[in-house]
Formats: C-alpha cells, sequence, structure tokens
C-alpha cells in the first residue's frame, strides 16, 4: 500500500479534486480508487482467513490421530474384559475335572458368577474417555468448519456478471453480509477456539489417564500443562490491560468483546418493556422475515458506506481526496446522519483533516504547497458541509479538533485560482468561515479578507449565473454591518443559505443586501461602493434571463426595491437596474394576462350591459398589482421619490387601465377625484379620471 501511495502522489497528473454536486458523479476518479482499495482489502482478508484454515486443518488432522491413537487405548476399558470370563470357566472345569478325580462330593454351581454379568466401569475410566471423545469432537467439528469456511471465502470472491457497477455494488452487499453474519470472527474466533477447547481438554484427559495408570506420572506430566494453561490465560487477560499487547489470541477476543459488549447489552435488554420483546418474538414477525428476507440498502446507503470504508481504511492520499471530495454529494439529512454517526469515522476524518497539510510534503516535497494548501482547504470545506447538511448546533462539535482549523486564512480559495473552483468548494469555504464567525466575530482584518473574498464571488456568478450562490453571498453582504451582534442569531439562516433553500426567497433576500449596503452603519464595510455596483449587476443579469418567478414573487421583489430607490445614495447604475425590474414585472404581468383571460357572462353595474360578454381574468393577477401600488402609497418619500411615483404610473398605468376596462369590481368606485400629473420630461400621464381614484392618490 505504501508503494500505491508514493507512485500516486510523486504521478504529475496528482491534483486536488474538486466537490461533486452528486455522490460519485466525479468522472469515475472516487469509484476506481475505491475498486482498487476494496479488492486489496477483501484480497488480504481472504487470503489471511485461508492461510489459517489451512494451518488449522493441518493441526486438526494431527491432533485428531494422536485422539485416537489414546481412545484406542482407553475404549476397551468401559467394557468387561473377556479374558476374565474364560479365566472363570477355566477354574469351574478344573474344579469339576479334580471333583471328578478324586471322587468327592463337592457342590460345584452349574451356571457360575461371572465377571462380566456385573462389570461397571470407574469413574475415573469414564471421565477419560469421555473427555477424549470430546476432544476428539471439537477436533472434528473444527476441521468441517474449516472446509466449509474455505468454500464461503471461495463464494464471498465469486465475480458474477455485469459491468463493473454492478460487481462493485455487489462485491459491497456481500463485504456488508460478512460483517453482519461475523464470517471473520467465526473463522478467525471461534473456530480456532474449538481447536484449543479441544486440546485443554486432550490434556487434561491425558493427566486423569495417567493418574489412574500411575499418580507419580501424572503429577509429572500435569505441572508443564498446568504452567502452558496459566500462561494462555494470563497472555489473554493480558490484552485487556493493554489493547496493543502482542499476546493476541481467540480466547483475547472473547474477553474483550465480553467486556465490552456484554454490559451495554444486559443494560438494553433490562430496559426493554414486555411489549417491545413480545413484539420482537412474536412467530408473525419471525414468518415474515423468512417469507419475504430481508430489505437491502438503498443506492445511496451503499454510496456513503463506500465513502465511509475508502477513508477509514485508505492511507493514499489520492483515496481520502476523491473519497472527501464525494461528500459535498451528499444532501440528504438522513444519508448524512449515517455517514457521521459511526464514531470510528469521525475520529478519521479529522486525523485526516489535521494531518493532510503536512502529510502531502512530506510525501511530495516542502515545494509543493499550493497543492497541500488546497488539500486541507478541502477537507475544510468539507467538515463545513457536514455541519451544514447535520441537524445539530454548530457549537456541539469537538471544538479542540474543530474550531483551531476553522482559524485558517488559507481556507479561503485565492482569488488567482477561484475561476476554476466549483461553486460548492467556494460555499463550504465561506460556511466554514461564518461557522468560525459564529463563535468569534471577524477581526477588521478579517473583515477585509471577506469582504474581497465576496466581491470575487460576485464576479464570478456574473459568468454562472446562479441564483442559489447569489442568495447566498447576498445573506452574507445583509450581515456585514452588524456581524459580532447578529451572526450568532443567523445560524439557521446561513446554513439554509448555504443548503440552496434561499434560492426560493430571493425576492426578499437580494433586496435586503441592497439596503444593508445602504444603511447608515455601512460605512465601516470595506470596499462597499465595490460591493453595491457588483450586486446590482448580478441582479441585473438575474432579471434578464431568470423565467422562474411566479407573479407575486415578481411583485414582492419590485416592493423590496421601491424603497431603496428612493435613497439618495443609490448609484445611476442601481437605479436604472431598478427601473428595469419595473419595466419586467409590467411586462410579464401583461403577458400572464394575455395568457390567462377568458371570456364569461358577467353581472355589471349598468342593467343595460346585462348578458353581454366582457373578458374576466384570475383574481391573483390584479390582486397582485393592487396590492403592490398601495404598498407604493405607504414609501417614504425620499428627495426625486415624486419623479419615481411618475415612473411607476408610466410602466403600470396601461395595466390599470385595463384592470379597470374590464370592469375589476375592487376598483370601481365612481369618484372624480383623480388628475393628471406632469412628469420632469413635461410628458403627461393620462389616467381614466372616473375611476383609479381609489388605488392612486399622489400629493
Amino acid at each position: 500500500m505504501n508503494a500505491t501511495i508514493q507512485n500516486s502522489l510523486h504521478a504529475p497528473a496528482f491534483e486536488v479534486p474538486h466537490p461533486v454536486n452528486e455522490l460519485g458523479r466525479d468522472g469515475d476518479k472516487f469509484y476506481r480508487c475505491y475498486d482498487a482499495l476494496a479488492d486489496e482489502l477483501d484480497e488480504d482478508m481472504v487470503k489471511g482467513l485461508k492461510e489459517q484454515l489451512d494451518g488449522m486443518l493441518i493441526f486438526a488432522g494431527l491432533f485428531a490421530g494422536v485422539n485416537s491413537a489414546f481412545l484406542a487405548l482407553t475404549l476397551p476399558l468401559l467394557s468387561a474384559d473377556s479374558a476374565d470370563d474364560i479365566v472363570t470357566l477355566l477354574v469351574q472345569n478344573q474344579a469339576i475335572l479334580i471333583q471328578m478325580a478324586t471322587d468327592t462330593n463337592v457342590s460345584i454351581p452349574a451356571t457360575p458368577h461371572l465377571p462380566s454379568t456385573n462389570f461397571s466401569p470407574s469413574g475415573d475410566i469414564f471421565a477419560v474417555n469421555a473427555l477424549f471423545s470430546l476432544s476428539l469432537t471439537f477436533a472434528i467439528i473444527s476441521s468441517f468448519l474449516a472446509v466449509l469456511g474455505r468454500q464461503w471465502l471461495v463464494d464471498y470472491r465469486k465475480r458474477s456478471g455485469g459491468g463493473p457497477e454492478h460487481q462493485r455494488w455487489e462485491q459491497l452487499k456481500r463485504f456488508l453480509g460478512a460483517e453482519r453474519w461475523r464470517l471473520k470472527p467465526i473463522l478467525d474466533v471461534v473456530l480456532p477456539s474449538l481447536l484449543q477447547m479441544g486440546l485443554i481438554i486432550f490434556c487434561a484427559s491425558l493427566v486423569l489417564y495417567l493418574r489412574h495408570l500411575s499418580p507419580a506420572i501424572s503429577v509429572i506430566v500435569g505441572i508443564p500443562m498446568c504452567a502452558g494453561l496459566v500462561f494462555f490465560i494470563g497472555s489473554a487477560l493480558c490484552t485487556v490491560w493493554d489493547k496493543f499487547c502482542p499476546f493476541q489470541s481467540p480466547l483475547s477476543h472473547i474477553i474483550l468483546w465480553s467486556a465490552r459488549n456484554l454490559p451495554a447489552t444486559v443494560r438494553e435488554i433490562k430496559l426493554l418493556e414486555w411489549d417491545q420483546m413480545r413484539q420482537a418474538l412474536s412467530p408473525k414477525r419471525w414468518v415474515h422475515l423468512l417469507i419475504h428476507g430481508r430489505e437491502e440498502e438503498s443506492p445511496g446507503s451503499l454510496q456513503v458506506i463506500a465513502l465511509k470504508r475508502a477513508i477509514c481504511t485508505s492511507d493514499d492520499q489520492a483515496t481520502l481526496l476523491n473519497a472527501t471530495a464525494n461528500i459535498f454529494g451528499i444532501r440528504d439529512v438522513g444519508l448524512m446522519e449515517e455517514l457521521w454517526n459511526d464514531p470510528s469515522f469521525e475520529d478519521r476524518f479529522v486525523d485526516q483533516w489535521q494531518s493532510s497539510y503536512h502529510r502531502i510534503l512530506e510525501l511530495r516535497g516542502n515545494d509543493e504547497v499550493i497543492i497541500a494548501t488546497a488539500s486541507q482547504r478541502l477537507y475544510s470545506a468539507a467538515a463545513a458541509h457536514v455541519m451544514i447538511y447535520r441537524n445539530t448546533e454548530w457549537y456541539g462539535y469537538r471544538s479542540d479538533a474543530w474550531q483551531p482549523w476553522c482559524e485558517q486564512k488559507s481556507i479561503l480559495i485565492p482569488e488567482s485560482q477561484i475561476r476554476d473552483s466549483s461553486t460548492c468548494l467556494i460555499q463550504s469555504t465561506l460556511g466554514c468561515m461564518m461557522l468560525r464567525f459564529s463563535q468569534v466575530g471577524p477581526t477588521p482584518e478579517t473583515m477585509d479578507i471577506l469582504c474581497n473574498y465576496l466581491l470575487a464571488c460576485l464576479l464570478l456568478n456574473l459568468e454562472r449565473q446562479d441564483l442559489g450562490f447569489l442568495c447566498l453571498l447576498s445573506l452574507i453582504t445583509s450581515r456585514l454591518s452588524d456581524f459580532k451582534d447578529t451572526w450568532a442569531t443567523a445560524q439557521d439562516s446561513i446554513r439554509e443559505a448555504l443548503k440552496g433553500s434561499h434560492s426560493e426567497n430571493a425576492w426578499h433576500v437580494l433586496p435586503n443586501a441592497a439596503m444593508a449596503l445602504l444603511a447608515p452603519g455601512s460605512t465601516a464595510i470595506p470596499h462597499r461602493n465595490l460591493l453595491l455596483n457588483k450586486l446590482f449587476a448580478c441582479i441585473d443579469q438575474i432579471i434578464t434571463d431568470s423565467t422562474n418567478f411566479t407573479t407575486g414573487q415578481w411583485f414582492s421583489f419590485l416592493e423590496g426595491f421601491e424603497w431603496i430607490v428612493r435613497n439618495p445614495q443609490l448609484p445611476e447604475e442601481a437605479r436604472q437596474v431598478i427601473k428595469k425590474i419595473r419595466l419586467k414585472v409590467a411586462e410579464y404581468w401583461q403577458e400572464q394576462c394575455a395568457r390567462t383571460r377568458y371570456t364569461v357572462v358577467s353581472r355589471p353595474a349598468d342593467p343595460s350591459r346585462l348578458g353581454v360578454s366582457t373578458p374576466k381574468m384570475p383574481g391573483h393577477l390584479p390582486y397582485a398589482l393592487e396590492q403592490y401600488i398601495t404598498k407604493i402609497r405607504s414609501v417614504n418619500l425620499a428627495e426625486g421619490g415624486h419623479d419615481d411615483c411618475i415612473d411607476v404610473l408610466r410602466v403600470f398605468g396601461s395595466s390599470a387601465r385595463q384592470l379597470v376596462g374590464i370592469g375589476y369590481e375592487r376598483w370601481e368606485e365612481p369618484a372624480n377625484k383623480a388628475r393628471r400629473v406632469r412628469a420632469v420630461d413635461e410628458l403627461w400621464c393620462y389616467w381614466d379620471e372616473e375611476r383609479v381614484s381609489a388605488t392612486y392618490s399622489l400629493p
């Protein structure tokens, strides 16, 4: 694996990967790294287990032969010896012959009492044979399971049909099945334990058998056996005190597992209620599981598991960086929680985050500062992405491991590289800075750096035309003047903006940013005028190309800027953008009216027009225009505000006359209070003097 690291890092084409918007969509860079890693890990596991099983089979065969030889000696002791019966019969025959030769009258039983009739083996012999047989049974079972285990391993590495992607996920499912059913512990712990238990039982039975033959010999043999058993148990207990103790054995694994898991398991069982236990042991539930089987993992869950496996097990920096870049593709809260709820993953990720800069320099040389900085920036942005998409408070993360790395100024992308960076990476680096500012307010130097960064991002957005990215920049801009006081309360808003949710509320976010830059306290913001100009340049581009706003959203968007256009500090370029927004909204409103209007038989106030077909439109279109003009009346007019009102009448005058012409009942209040007004260019705005006075009342 070290050779892989060296080759990947010293390759001329090695680059820090860009974050992805969708998990796995990076040109198969991560999957190629993962496939090589998974194949290496699986091959190492299968190879190691096969070697161990081969050794067990050899030892079990020799052990079974030795055990069988002793059983051949001890098993006959469980039954009566036929030679004793023969001796008894010979003695009886001799007595009969003597009686016949001496002609004596001695009573001799016709059926002599044979020793086999009442034979019963001694307790020692029974115990010796039972232990020898049990030891042989363990050896045979372990041998059988070893052969069966080799078959399991062959099936584990068997490749099925389909392309590389199908084989990847199928092999991952096999890996998860092996983890779920504890394949490695069974072959690595249970089987050797059976063989070791058989060996211990054999030693005990040998000592008992020797005691039956000769107590002295049994003592001589039993002392070293007891010493070996004490050493075996003691070495296993040492691993409990020191987990890096080299005396690892199946017994030590069992002791460690029991010490770590049994107390928690007992507590969980005690906390279970009777209904939960009855439901868990319900026959219907088990029948359902047997019929339908276990539900498989979803494709997204498999991708997260592959990413977690790569980061937790790989030492190749290229694999780690590609896996980290794919963290940005996780946008689902459930998948993010599934990734981060593993403590080993968090520890591994934090370790890579903290050491990535120095490791890259060590492997590539001290002249590769740019790559080392980019790798650390990628980890920082990925950490911010995790914090954004998890449903946890930002201050809940480990301050000793996370926050010091959020202070690094190198997190922000240099202006020379920002054009080549993905929007996802830029957003996450901003999120990382915002995370730090939520804990400690920015210094004047940091504020200047942040404003320059926002300017560069606004220039970039002019090319990419990303509404969600613009909303994020606008939300951050709206907080610049009172960063220290309001930032802690704006965490949820920033989080939603980083997720892209604020693109749906752009008609509120963008005007608020412009208003914040024009506020009296905004003079301390570095590069305020440049930020304002670039912001309106992006807004101009958005209104030119956007077709996703509804009628109500367009009017809400315009209402926010009606307050801004009357600000005397507003640059002329920005004022022209707002006028362009008015024209865009009026044009959009006319298009919607022409598209949705239909003819119905109305009931006009004039009885003479009863039965006449008049055009009518859905109520939300006139209502939106009415609400907008009503709110214009409440705007505090500043210097030049009269001209803005004239411009409103010019833009929406024809629309208002159209509503009056079709008999919009909310505007049919007869009154002759409307009047003509003259604009600064000596042009007149004509209005129907019989209507519209209920809506327009200019000073």
